[in-house]
């Protein structure tokens, strides 16, 4: 008689079946056991399995009973229920359970609410970005079942119980447990959104952490994520994409305050001078400390947008723009809005006096005819802006309008992203640069 063939099989990662996502949550459990006599559990298991067929074998070639009975293994541990008293809770969903931290034991529940925490170990707004960017800096890859080497679990829920140093691998139907909802207007940098499915876990359930709101129009935020294929961060509309009701705001517990990630506008800087500098200290060509002190001045007074980077001591055109859009915004016009900043326009700001600069730039033409750059907050997807049909216009104008099937019209689209794509790569620009999305640069050289 032919000897039995066993064959260990090992699901795919994202496969979402219940047997696969049974046998992940096993292999979670088991990885978390001590191993008695060394190795990995999978391997462990398959040794066994490689025992017991050399066993049947024997048993079913004549051997008997007496060579299985000496082949059988001695019991080792058994790997822990996640039902028996002191466990975690099992969510029935394929992003992983709750789970302790990879290669430590499980910690007790507390008394009282199941899954809830008896105490949450306090962390600053700066540690949670902070640890957030050790996965984004080493890509870590996406997944539902492996760890990584600081013992959290690679998918999303894993990622936001590493930010925030919880004890343990949570998931998206416990990680309210350690928050407090709040709202949209209380979000801050290290807060997380999260859209929990009670009804079907896996249809759509995903949590990520807030960064900070990209400009002051509130519609995009710097979302922090564990997705596919790596650790992301990036842009995106409040609240999810297309989920903007779905995803709800919380804040972690255990927070103790402190800013997120520095900004280059609020680092520490020398104190500006009440005394106008001179008009000679700003221009093109000019690069000094007095052009960095006006970036940050006007970025404080409404002009981030025209600054993606921060302020800088050289200086740029974005300099130029926001600062005759704070002058505009006093309701200057002609020479005395040029955009070089004059005694009038420093002490303005030095005393933090005046009109802030507004939302939106209005559309009277800068010097030459040229339009005054909206900012580019008018260039985003889902908004509606008369610019963006000033901006697809020129486009045509210029011969990047292959990309436009009707219009161009007003509503932000694919077809004006992709051609101002192609004007950026005219000039050579590649990378972020060429990001389809006009910044004021792009905006002077299109309309010069």
């Amino acid at each position: 008689m032919p000897m039995p063939v066993f064959e260990e099989y090992e699901p795919t990662g994202d496969c979402a079946c219940l047997g696969c996502t049974q046998r992940r949550r096993a292999l979670a459990r088991a990885r978390a056991i001590p191993l008695r006599d060394g190795g990995h559990p999978a391997a462990r298991g398959t040794r066994r399995a490689l025992v017991l067929a050399t066993a049947a074998g024997v048993v079913l070639s004549g051997g008997g009973s007496a060579a299985l009975a000496a082949a059988t293994p001695a019991p080792g541990p058994e790997p822990v229920s996640l039902d028996t008293p002191g466990s975690l809770d099992p969510p029935g969903s394929p992003q992983g359970g709750r789970s302790p931290l990879h290669g430590r034991p499980a910690p007790a529940k507390p008394a009282g609410t199941p899954g809830a925490p008896s105490a949450v170990r306090r962390i600053d707004r700066t540690s949670i970005i902070t640890r957030a960017k050790l996965w984004l800096d080493a890509q870590v890859p996406y997944s539902m079942s492996t760890y990584w080497s600081d013992g959290y679990r690679q998918d999303c829920s894993g990622f936001v119980s590493m930010a925030w140093n919880l004890g343990t691998n949570e998931w998206t139907g416990s990680l309210d447990k350690f928050a407090t909802k709040i709202t949209k207007e209380e979000l801050l940098p290290g807060d997380m959104l999260l859209f929990h499915n009670p009804s079907d876990p896996t249809n759509g359930s995903h949590v990520v952490l807030f960064g900070g709101w990209v400009d002051e129009t509130r519609t995009h935020y710097v979302a922090y994520e564990q997705t596919r294929p790596t650790t992301r961060k990036g842009a995106t509309p409040y609240g999810y994409w297309n989920n903007a009701t779905k995803y709800l705001p919380y804040r972690f517990n255990g927070v103790t305050g402190g800013i997120t990630e520095p900004d280059p506008a609020t680092d520490p800087k020398p104190a500006v001078p009440t005394v106008f500098p001179g008009a000679t200290q700003f221009g093109p060509g000019a690069n000094n400390e007095y052009v960095a002190q006006l970036g940050r001045m006007l970025i404080e007074r409404g002009g981030r947008r025209f600054y993606p980077k921060g302020a800088s001591t050289a200086w740029s055109d974005a300099d130029r723009l926001a600062t005759q859009a704070f002058q505009s915004a006093q309701g200057w016009t002609g020479t005395d809005a040029d955009g070089i900043p004059g005694a009038h326009t420093w002490q303005l700001l030095v005393e933090h006096q005046g009109n802030d600069i507004r939302p939106t730039v209005d559309a009277a033409p800068g010097p030459a005819g040229v339009p005054a750059y909206p900012g580019l907050s008018a260039f985003r997807p889902g908004s509606s802006h008369p610019f963006v049909a000033v901006l697809g216009r020129q486009l045509v104008k210029k011969g990047f309008g292959k990309n436009y099937t009707s219009g161009p019209g007003s509503s932000w689209s694919e077809a004006d992203r992709r051609s101002v794509e192609a004007f950026q790569r005219a000039q050579g620009w590649r990378g972020a640069a060429a990001d389809g999305y006009p910044g004021p640069e792009t905006w002077r050289r299109l309309f010069a």
